[in-house]
């Protein structure tokens, strides 16, 4: 794996080098750590990597690695949001498959183009979602499947944080307030993109349509902070995301519910290891990560027995082991592609504009054939 961005002081970037090589199937080996040639040095040191190998522009890289016998496979964007466009572009011309952070770009323009040049590319690519690696929630998705909720109603996914109700202070959170490195939302596209993913994902369902109310609470913020969409599903089913990075004392609170005409189930992601069931009969389950009650998309990413926590890295390190599947031509039908990046994209410009314009119920397309 070859890993763009990541320097120092990146969040993101050490969580998907150690998601990575957890199953060593995967090891970084090179990267376009930063634009600057000592910060990448800088990196390159922190992840005990080769200093010829910590390359100044994606050109450099891809030249370099082409012509050696033990050349990179892959690359991992974990960059910004505007850079996501530019370096899946350069990888996929060089013929190099593609892990991407999300969301998959700062546009839908860029989105679209994206996705056209994947299908033109024929190369493998994912995107990082990360709550759909969690063992849970792919038991959550597997119980909806195959009945467990009857006929699904009502979704309600929340995903509250409080780090930026005040001031924007450090890298991590000075760029996710600027919209020339963000892009087109604020908190819709840092958290609530990935709300919008599990709902779909665990469901099985899409939304067609849906209503926003989008705010820039904090004075002087130009991007949103503060987000509620209400949604409608392609089976008649209702529901309300809310996505917040101004509510104090909340960490990262992502809660689902999903309700049936015969059950429901919920998931948080705080507490990951345990899913509840409920039954219109009054009948309740709660679903320990690790168990006898798990079905084989659970067990397949489960590491650990019951009561042997798994959490964020597992849940990442998951989707890696889907695209290592992937690498070697395999099938992984769970890991997030281009299609699930264009939906979230799709779903960011479309509340944004509907929130801006006081528009109401509209449609959600993410190209001008589909829905």
């Amino acid at each position: 794996m070859a890993m763009i961005g990541g320097g120092p002081g990146a969040f993101i970037g050490p969580v998907h080098r150690y998601a990575a090589e957890m199953d060593r199937e995967i090891e970084l080996v090179a990267g376009v750590f930063s634009s600057d040639a000592a910060r990448g040095q800088a990196a390159a040191a922190s992840y005990r990597i080769d200093s010829a190998r910590a390359y100044p522009t994606l050109e450099a890289m891809f030249a370099a690695e082409r012509a050696r016998p033990d050349g990179i496979d892959f690359v991992s964007i974990v960059s910004p949001n505007h850079h996501h466009l530019p370096a899946a572009r350069a990888a996929l011309a060089a013929g190099v498959p593609v892990m991407t952070d999300k969301p998959l770009t700062a546009t839908l323009a860029e989105a679209q183009e994206l996705a056209g040049l994947v299908a033109a590319a024929g190369l493998p690519f994912g995107v990082t979602y990360t709550y759909s690696g969690y063992p849970l929630v792919r038991e959550a998705r597997a119980r909806v499947a195959a009945g467990a909720l009857g006929t699904v109603r009502k979704i309600v996914v929340e995903y509250p944080q409080g780090w930026l109700a005040g001031e924007a202070t450090g890298k991590q959170a000075q760029w996710r307030v600027d919209p020339a490195r963000a892009g087109l939302g604020g908190c819709i596209g840092d958290i609530g993109v990935h709300a919008f993913q599990l709902a779909e994902f665990i469901s099985g369902l899409k939304v067609t349509e849906l209503l926003a109310d989008l705010a820039a609470v904090v004075p002087g913020r130009t991007l949103d902070d503060d987000c509620t969409v209400l949604l409608r599903f392609d089976n008649g089913a209702r529901g309300v995301l809310l996505a917040s990075q101004i509510e104090v004392g909340e960490r990262n609170g992502l809660r689902i519910r999903l309700y049936g005409d015969k059950g429901g189930l919920t998931w948080r992601q705080e507490t990951p290891n345990v899913l509840e069931y409920n039954t219109i009969d009054g009948r309740s389950e709660v679903i320990h990560a690790g168990s006898g009650q798990l079905g084989p998309d659970a067990v397949a990413r489960t590491r650990t027995p019951a009561g042997h926590p798994e959490g964020y890295l597992e849940a990442f390190a998951n989707l890696y082991r889907d695209f290592a599947a992937l690498l070697r031509g395999e099938a992984a039908p769970l890991l997030p592609g281009v299609a699930e990046g264009l939906r979230g994209m799709a779903f960011i410009a479309t509340a944004v504009a509907a929130s801006r314009e006081g528009a109401g119920w509209v449609p959600l397309r993410a190209l001008k054939s589909t829905v």
